[in-house]
């Protein structure tokens, strides 16, 4: 079945345009931009609607988070929209930024706009698109952490999740959702090891390498335990008195000079 209305959610107001938790938002508005959709506010809704060429709703809610299901299920209950065409896109904590995922029903997670929705469709089938904004580490930060911008880093991984969404959208609008899932999907590159990489970005050169310093560190050992013999020697023979010059006749040189004074004397 074709998707036949996308809702972006967020917070309004321009205290709250660059905060995570308004990352529904930030792929709705580049979505609409790029398809000239023009969205309108709609007092009847509490939202800004527009129409997509494919006969679509796309919807940002004006309401706070908490509310977002009351402009969702206003437009859904009007057009007669089931929960399973309808896609929510929204901040997923439990993904690291640079994560974007599609997927169909499941939990709400503590998100306070999928709980309204939830509630007001009296259904948890719609579809998701999950923009992943990172955790805080401890739940008492994820309040203020959703409200905070993320830092550039994070920011960059975060819009190269929403360009790679933004192709699938298409698909999805076409019902093609598994399709539009695998390519979501593949071409998704782990954070965990592209931080991997950034960290240790010598890391495949040094294993490369490994072998060669091996062989090299094991010929010099023998090199090393074949000389140390000789040196045994050389040692030794540098410890040892040294012999004395024999004079002619076999007489050591000492002898001759002694006895050719004892002669000198007489």
């Amino acid at each position: 079945m074709p998707i036949r209305l996308i809702a972006g959610l967020g917070n309004p107001g321009k205290q709250y345009e660059t905060t995570r938790h308004n990352a529904g938002f930030w792929v709705l508005e580049r979505f609409a931009v790029r398809e000239h959709v023009g969205l309108r506010k709609d007092p009847k809704y509490e939202a800004y609607v527009g129409r997509h060429s494919s006969g679509a709703w796309l919807v940002l809610p004006q309401t706070f988070m908490n509310l977002s299901g009351k402009a969702v299920a206003l437009l859904a209950g009007f057009f007669k929209i089931p929960a399973a065409e309808v896609l929510v896109i929204h901040d997923e904590l439990d993904f690291e930024p640079g994560v974007a995922k599609l997927k169909q029903g499941g939990g709400i997670a503590g998100h306070n706009g999928l709980k309204d929705i939830s509630a007001r469709l009296g259904s948890h089938d719609y579809w998701r698109l999950r923009v992943g904004i990172g955790h805080p580490g401890a739940s008492q930060d994820v309040a203020d952490y959703v409200l905070g911008r993320p830092a550039p880093d994070d920011r960059q991984a975060i819009d190269d999740a929403i360009e790679r969404a933004l192709d699938v959208l298409p698909l999805c609008l076409g019902g093609d959702m598994q399709a539009a899932m695998l390519k979501l999907h593949s071409s998704e590159k782990p954070p965990e090891k592209a931080e991997r990489e950034k960290r240790e970005p010598e890391k495949g050169e040094k294993e490369k390498r490994e072998p060669v310093k091996r062989e090299k560190d094991k010929r010099e050992t023998e090199k090393r335990e074949a000389a140390a013999p000789r040196a045994k020697e050389k040692a030794a023979e540098a410890k040892a008195p040294a012999p004395q010059k024999k004079a002619e006749g076999g007489k050591s040189l000492l002898s001759s000079l002694l006895g050719g004074g004892a002669k000198r004397r007489k």
